[in-house]
């Protein structure tokens, strides 16, 4: 990782990724962050401008060494009113265009178009009053110091070719779907698949979302797992979907059980009533209980009573 090695094949990208960063922190002053400059990590807070009807968007952004001119950016939107459709809608806007702009700096474009779309949607009859607060079950402030910082994940931008895999061979993989948990009106219910690469994890997500149960639950929380061989190394990602450090929880038991390959999406359907920190551990009680039903891990039992030796579970999956 030294810093003086460049390829002179990115040299190209290179100068035109830090022009459009010099750009972008011109255009938008405080809003737009650095991450982490080394690894060419951004994000810029987006708002429709509006004081009583205020809606915000986080994008998160990953250059990787070959953007513009044969590569996307890597991105993700944090917030906590987008979910479900609109989320993938506004996915969908994104990805076009890039496709009418390939081989450009694209960052500009997205952020305008991000803040076109929050300035719709607060227009829109079906916008509800206080928007920030819409699908949010906006509970006790969570205490994220013993938390892993999720936020600056360091993706591998080597892997970055796995996002851009629209191979229409790939089938979904199969999804199953465990038994739910219900504490004061809120029900919990956890899904699973097994997942190979970024692009399975997205057609996944939107198999679910067909259904219009899950669309219409108040948070859709997951994180996944998946081991590069070649590489040694894992791709790992999660997204809270608006439920405040859920998805960081979520891949930290991913982590602590040593799962790969697998996806785990848990539903929550609001019911009215904060639970508080309990919330959080119905979340990873279903994830932890699909997971040993489907083979992926050991009981925490059995784990337990066999030590230090623990066996691995008699399972096809196992490896």
């Amino acid at each position: 990782m030294a810093d003086d090695v460049i390829d002179p094949e990115n040299d190209g990208d290179l100068q035109s990724q830090l022009e459009e960063v010099e750009a972008m922190s011109s255009i938008y002053g405080d809003e737009w962050c650095v991450i982490d400059e080394v690894s060419r990590i951004f994000c810029i807070k987006i708002s429709n401008d509006l004081e009583e009807l205020k809606l915000t968007a986080c994008l998160q952004i990953i250059l990787p060494p070959d953007y513009p001119s044969a590569a996307p950016p890597i991105y993700q939107i944090n917030a906590a009113w987008l979910r479900g459709p609109e989320r993938a809608k506004l996915a969908n806007s994104l990805e076009d265009l890039y496709v009418e702009h390939v081989g450009e700096s694209i960052l500009y474009l997205w952020v305008e178009n991000i803040r076109e779309f929050l300035v719709e949607k607060t227009q829109s009859a079906e916008t509800v009053d206080q928007p920030e607060r819409v699908n949010m079950t906006a509970e006790e402030d969570v205490d994220d110091e013993d938390l892993p910082d999720f936020r600056t994940l360091k993706l591998n931008t080597e892997n970055a070719h796995l996002f851009l895999d629209h191979s229409n061979d790939e089938e979904v993989p199969p999804i199953k779907h465990g038994n739910t948990i219900t504490d004061r009106r809120s029900t919990f219910q956890p899904h699973l698949a097994p997942v190979v690469t970024p692009r399975q994890v997205k057609m996944v997500l939107e198999k679910l979302y067909e259904t219009k149960k899950i669309a219409s639950a108040t948070h859709n929380i997951h994180a996944y797992r998946i081991f590069c061989e070649d590489k040694h190394s894992f791709l790992q990602d999660c997204e809270d979907d608006g439920e405040t450090a859920a998805g960081g929880r979520l891949l930290h038991l991913l982590q602590i059980l040593d799962v790969r390959n697998v996806m785990v999406v848990v539903s929550r359907w609001y019911g009215g009533i904060l639970l508080g920190p309990d919330r959080f551990k119905h979340i990873n009680n279903c994830a932890r209980n699909i997971l040993v039903e489907e083979g992926f891990t050991a009981s925490m039992d059995e784990s337990t009573r066999s030590g230090a030796k623990a066996k691995r579970p008699k399972s096809k999956k196992a490896k």
